[in-house]
């Protein structure tokens, strides 16, 4: 990959802050980044080759610190979140129950024999998505702090049920793999907690803003890569990888001039690439070839926004019930074990990315109706 390629990558992502920007369209940021990514990638003019290694390199980094901010961002500390914490719990609860019939019907109308598979993909959310647009509107409230637990929740299990549920034979193993990369995120938890009771967190920030080290930065980043790399080894998608990693530095409260560094590093360059990337390796025009496969990306597209909005009879405000209904890293897994294990039919993997896709664009209409329902 030339440094042209990145460039083109770069410009491409200036779709989503530009379509962000009018407020009365309120398109979230990655829709824009995704969508101008599918126009030239794979689907339409092939200037952005998914495949080039260099660049899928980079967009698995990115995915991982993407996960990183999300992970970051859950309110831990927030006393309100003990008390939504169970409501949110019940809502991933009531999503995951209804997936598996829907998924098992799915699998039934479209003949393919994966309904569990279905299951997972109907049940999961992504925080890489929610949380982000959650911060952008600026929405608040015991609904909102329920839904963000409601993803954290719904992505976590979804990534360690989807090898048991898509690949039997490596379950034993992706489930052990997912529970040690859970077991070094705890242990990451311990050491910060262990070095901020001792003044020895503030003592290093203090040194690196004095003398512009950067410290927080860079130990942060060899932390999540370090996560990332132990999941590719034990065969776990990096987003548990960089979740979990997050989670650990809201849990002991993270520094102001950390948050600036994280954001400016992955909203501002490794972000937009993974999003353009994931667009980019869509090829929806393979769809075209399989009719059957677009049957099964709007039945999974329709399945999601239904199950998920179904938690608006347990009270649950529609456009946040919709809004956690958001796609990516699950599905994304989903094709990427498939493919590697010739498991999907033929279109199977183009239809899961599409319905992943019609997700994320839905999450902008959610997005603009949460925040007119909160004025």
């Amino acid at each position: 990959m030339s440094l042209f390629t990145l460039a083109l990558v770069m410009a491409v992502g200036l779709a989503g802050p530009l379509l962000a920007a009018p407020k009365r369209l309120r398109v979230p940021v990655v829709v824009g980044e995704i969508l101008l990514g599918v126009v030239v990638g794979r689907t339409g003019t092939g200037w952005v080759n998914a495949d080039e290694p260099v660049l899928s390199f980079v967009a698995t980094a990115g995915f991982a610190l993407v996960m990183l901010v999300a992970g970051s961002h859950v309110p831990v500390r927030d006393k309100a979140l003990r008390v939504a914490a169970g409501r949110g719990v019940l809502l991933a609860v009531v999503v995951g129950v209804l997936a598996v019939p829907a998924g098992l019907g799915v699998a039934a109308l479209t003949g393919t024999g994966h309904g569990l598979l279905y299951a997972v993909l109907l049940a999961s959310s992504s925080a890489a998505l929610v949380m982000p647009v959650i911060n952008a509107a600026k929405l608040d409230g015991s609904a909102v702090i329920a839904t963000m637990v409601q993803v954290a929740v719904a992505d976590t299990v979804c990534i360690v049920a989807l090898p048991l549920a898509e690949d039997p034979a490596r379950a034993g193993r992706a489930a052990l793999g997912a529970l040690a990369v859970i077991a070094v995120g705890a242990v990451w938890w311990l050491l910060l907690w262990w070095l901020q009771a001792r003044g020895l967190v503030e003592r290093a920030h203090e040194v690196s803003k004095t003398r512009h080290f950067g410290l927080e930065l860079r130990i942060a980043l060899i932390v999540v890569f370090g996560m990332a790399g132990l999941a590719q080894l034990l065969g776990v998608s990096v987003m548990l990888a960089g979740f979990v990693a997050g989670l650990a530095l809201a849990a002991v409260g993270e520094p102001r001039r950390l948050a600036r560094q994280l954001f400016a590093v992955t909203d501002g360059f490794l972000g937009p690439v993974f999003f353009v990337w994931l667009g980019a390796s869509l090829d929806l025009a393979e769809l075209g070839d399989h009719p059957l496969m677009i049957v099964l990306a709007a039945l999974l597209a329709v399945g999601t926004v239904v199950v998920h909005a179904s938690v608006r009879l347990v009270g649950q405000p529609l456009p946040l019930a919709v809004l956690a209904g958001a796609q990516l890293g699950v599905p994304v897994a989903a094709v990427t074990i498939g493919t590697r294990s010739q498991l999907l039919a033929p279109g199977e993997g183009s239809a899961i990315l599409a319905a992943a896709l019609v997700s994320v664009a839905v999450t902008a209409w959610s997005a603009a109706a949460a925040v007119r329902s909160a004025k």
